[in-house]
């Protein structure tokens, strides 16, 4: 199985948490089940992939918020453009997965997924973490 499609079974993974909050364990057993992961590599990267945004949730959502136009909030955002969020953050900042690739895999997940203004959305929020980070970067070298 390739990364990509590893990626789509954890953001749809994700998206399904985000859907229903309860019983966690359960929801991700059945979706393994029902998806007939059988990949150990595959299990590994969802099990992390779901973990880690689970641990790393609050940081996460504290990113996503900060980089929303002024006028917006956590809740106007879509079920499915959030799961797409958390999983490319997480990625992108724990996982180490270089930025161009998480911005094109989670803008076509955005095209693919998402409503007609997914893609654009997706790829600002990210276009402005990309710039903070890279900022935060180049201060530290400057330091």
């Amino acid at each position: 199985m390739k990364m990509t499609d590893a990626r789509v079974l954890a953001f749809k993974l994700l998206y399904s948490l985000e859907m229903q909050k309860e019983d966690k364990k359960e929801q991700i057993d059945l979706f393994m089940q029902a998806n007939e992961i059988d990949d150990d590599e595959v299990k590994k990267y969802i099990n992390d992939i779901n973990e880690g945004v689970i641990e790393k949730e609050n940081v996460i959502n504290e990113l996503i918020q900060k980089n929303l136009k002024e006028s917006w909030n956590m809740s106007r955002i879509s079920k499915i453009d959030l799961a797409i969020l958390k999983l490319g953050i997480y990625e992108m900042i724990y996982r180490e997965v270089p930025y161009k690739v998480v911005i094109n895999e989670t803008v076509e997940l955005a095209k693919k997924y998402g409503e007609d203004t997914s893609g654009n959305f997706i790829n600002g929020i990210f276009a402005s973490i990309v710039r903070e980070k890279k900022f935060a970067e180049d201060k530290m070298e400057d330091s």
